[in-house]
Order: structure tokens, then sequence, then C-alpha cells
């Protein structure tokens, strides 16, 4: 056998036939046919391996951690057509790139984070995005609660960004919670989005609670929704529930989609309203 040259699969089951009694350069043969976890690829390996990628479909994470070495992050991801998989986001202070089982679509969760590794007024940062449209955004470690594994991260059909790092604060981080109550009365389904410092939530058409922070006091409301098919406008308002002043009001443009249309910054309110209405 050439050097470097791997002996085919059915080559080397002839060596294993009944009755046949293996060589000691044939057992080589075997063992330099595979690829052991601490086996280093060669330049031409990992060219070839990359070429393959090419024709590869499947989803994938893209992530960075430069969070501590010991501190452990982990997400699920499942899909209809295979088993679930637990990948470990492992310190890295470069770009990493996993790919999923099976085909899309792919449900997001979180698993087993932990906190280590924080001094005083040290918290860690999460941040993952999908298909370059959505957010969500936490703190977590030190008095704060950790990434909990019913967070909802989304689905996705392509590819999931996640980055966690460490900031101080010099202070100590607390919670703060607003209640939006959001009433559409028109049958366009309309979603909106609430970003704050650090903190951000899916596009929902529900009623929610925040959990943002007190590093500063303020949220920002953005808009989702298809109006190709809709020749008409739409007004979206934010109000003070607590004494019905108006906050911010926007219009949804008709036959566009409309997305990431930003509605109105809330500072300082725990009770907001907000309305979607047709416009005469």
């Amino acid at each position: 056998m050439k050097k470097n040259e791997i002996t085919t699969k059915e080559k080397l089951k002839t060596y294993f036939k009944t009755g046949k009694y293996p060589t000691e350069s044939q057992f080589a043969e075997l063992i330099d046919s595979l690829k052991l976890e601490d086996d280093v690829l060669t330049n031409k390996e990992l060219v070839n391996f990359s070429n393959m990628q090419a024709s590869l479909n499947n989803g994938s994470i893209i992530y960075t951690n430069s969070a501590s070495e010991d501190s452990e992050f982990s997400i699920v991801v499942s899909s209809e057509d295979d088993e679930e998989q637990i990948l470990t986001l492992s310190n890295t202070n470069r770009e990493k790139k996993l790919y999923f089982y099976g085909s899309s679509p792919y449900r997001i969760r979180p698993k087993n984070f932990t906190a280590k590794g924080l001094e005083a007024y040290e918290y860690y940062c999460f941040y993952s995005r999908i298909d370059n449209a959505y957010a969500v955004n936490r703190l977590f470690g030190n008095n704060l609660p950790s990434i909990s594994e019913t967070l909802e991260l989304g689905t996705v059909n392509n590819d999931y960004y996640i980055q966690i790092y460490k900031l101080n604060f010099e202070q100590e981080i607390h919670n703060l919670h607003t209640t939006f109550t959001f009433v559409n009365k028109t049958i366009i389904p309309i979603r909106y989005a609430v970003y704050g410092d650090y903190w951000c939530n899916p596009f929902t058409a529900q009623n929610m609670i925040t959990d943002h922070y007190n590093v500063s006091d303020y949220l920002n409301c953005y808009y989702k929704a298809d109006f190709n098919e809709f020749d008409g406008s739409i007004e979206c308002k934010i109000f003070n529930a607590d004494n019905n002043d108006l906050i911010q009001a926007v219009y949804l443009t008709s036959e566009q989609q409309n997305q990431d249309v930003w509605g109105g910054t809330i500072i300082g309110s725990r009770n907001v309203r907000i309305e979607c209405d047709y416009v005469e």
C-alpha cells in the first residue's frame, strides 16, 4: 500500500472473512484507515472535508463563548426526523460552527447553563439570533437567575447565532417588570417585540411581562406584519395604561412587508397597552 493511501472498506473486509488469519500489516492497514479523536487532519484532508460540506444543507449554530473556561453552556436541538441533539458551547475566543442533525425546522432550547467564575458585579451576557431575524438577549449569574430551560429561543431553518461573554457593571443588577397588554382590533396578524439594554424577546402577539434590567429603564418597541396583500393602513398606539397617556403612535404601511418597524420608546413605565386598529 502506498504511503498515505487509505485501503477501501471492501478490501479490508476480505482480510476478516471466516477462516482468514489477518496479518500484522493487514491489522495496521485497518488501524490506519480509522480517524481517531486525537488525530490531526492533514491539509489535503481538511480541504476535501471542507469541499464535502458544500453539499450539506443542514442548519447550524455559529457561536462564540468568551466566558470562563469552567462554565458550562449547552443547547438542545430537536427536528422532526432525527433524535434530539445536545451541543456543548465550549470556551472559545473565535467563532465556531456546529451542524444540526436532521432536517429543518429545528427547535432550539437552552440546557445546563452554569454561571461559574464570576466576581462581584460580573454577569454573563447571552445573545442569540435566528436566521438574521429576531433575537433573545439575557444577563445571568450572581444574583440574577440562570438561563431557564423553558426560555423560548425559537425555531430555526438555517443558521442560529449565539454569543456568550462576561461583563462587569460595577453595581448589582436587578430585574424590572413591565406588563404589556396587546390589543389587535384588525384581522391582520401583527406581532411586536420589546428591546432593552441586554434584554429582548421574540416577536409575539400575546400579552407579556418583561424581566429587563435596571442598567437603564427604557424599552424600545418594534412591529412586524405582512401587508403585501392588504391595501390600507393600520395605526399602532402605545399607551401608559395607568393614566391612558399616549406614548407613541406609528403607521404600518400597506402592500409591503413591515419588518422591525420602530414603534416607540417606553421610559420607566410598568403598565403598557398597545392598540392596533385600521385607519379610516
